[in-house]
């Protein structure tokens, strides 16, 4: 039996590898029903104890992935994700992060969608110098408009989140005294699917996955009790974080990628290649950050009829 669960651990944890995630997901998938099949074999079904650090390392190396530029790329992480949610969501200790995969697996749907979308890659002009070398290529981005079809597609798919009826109603009223559009409480329904014990492998966590030194820069507490995990007080260190975004940036797409892959990172891009659109920032901002905020605004044209652009600050 301990062997059994030594080769079903190793061939969940294998796909973290560079090699593996560039390979066909059918091998993924193969590899992953190979230990299923043991596992059944020996009579034991799926429930299988999981190591707590490696299983943070895998979690991290594919939020690592997710951080990467070029979107496509993460259409081969699906089958791996999918596969991994069964063994996160078996230990207390990793239910966390299952929360957090979970809400993420819209993501390699949308990539997948996205590279049927987008051709292949494209020679580059070479230059005089170099006529003997291989001819380069470019490998084509989505557009920050493909992303918006895809994600109205994937969106329409989504039930209403189980948890939402829960938190919007009482949550709308703490966006609104900050002097925040009520309407985005609903990014707690792309960051988190309205878990307040989400985690994330980089430490975010709550139902708006606030890291902890934007939640200390909001006055929330991380000891002896991390309040992150409070939905009101989450709530509001959300709230007043995104008016001091919109504040600096002006533009609700703006504050929403510097909110996803943070305010510093949003700024040195946009000085780096001289921008000031999102439509213009976007292929240069981390693959999730690409994916993200199209979501949130296909989420609130879903949940609420509304666009960013459309979105009114309380007065």
């Amino acid at each position: 039996m301990k062997r059994t669960r030594v080769l079903l651990a190793a061939a969940l944890l294998s796909v973290a590898s560079p090699g593996l995630a560039q390979s066909d997901p059918q091998d993924l998938t193969s590899l992953l029903e190979t230990g299923r099949n043991l596992l059944e074999t020996q009579g034991i079904g799926l429930e299988i104890p999981i190591d707590l650090t490696q299983t943070q390392k895998w979690l991290k190396d594919l939020q690592d992935r997710l951080g990467g530029e070029y979107v496509l790329d993460l259409s081969h992480l699906r089958p791996a994700a999918e596969a991994a949610i069964p063994w996160l969501e078996s230990s207390e200790e990793t239910q966390p992060y299952a929360w957090w995969l979970k809400t993420r697996l819209d993501y390699f749907r949308a990539a997948d969608e996205l590279q049927r979308l987008t051709p292949g890659p494209v020679p580059v002009p070479r230059k005089p110098e170099s006529k003997s070398a291989p001819a380069p290529t470019a490998r084509p981005k989505p557009t920050p408009e493909q992303q918006r079809q895809v994600w109205s597609k994937v969106v329409a798919l989504e039930p209403w989140p189980e948890e939402a009826g829960k938190y919007v109603s009482q949550l709308k009223p703490v966006f609104t005294s900050e002097k925040v559009p009520s309407e985005l409480v609903w990014i707690a329904e792309v960051e988190s699917s309205f878990q307040p014990g989400a985690r994330s492998p980089a430490g975010a966590a709550g139902l708006f996955q606030l890291m902890p030194g934007t939640a200390k820069q909001e006055g929330l507490r991380l000891w002896p009790l991390d309040q992150r995990y409070d939905p009101q007080k989450s709530a509001r260190a959300s709230a007043k974080y995104l008016r001091a975004l919109h504040t600096e940036f002006k533009d609700w797409s703006l504050a929403l990628a510097a909110y996803n892959a943070g305010d510093g990172q949003v700024r040195t891009l946009m000085k780096r290649h001289g921008v000031r659109s999102y439509d213009r920032l976007a292929p240069h901002l981390p693959a999730e950050t690409q994916l993200y905020v199209p979501k949130v605004e296909a989420v609130l044209r879903r949940r609420e009829g509304k666009a960013l652009a459309e979105l009114r600050t309380p007065s």
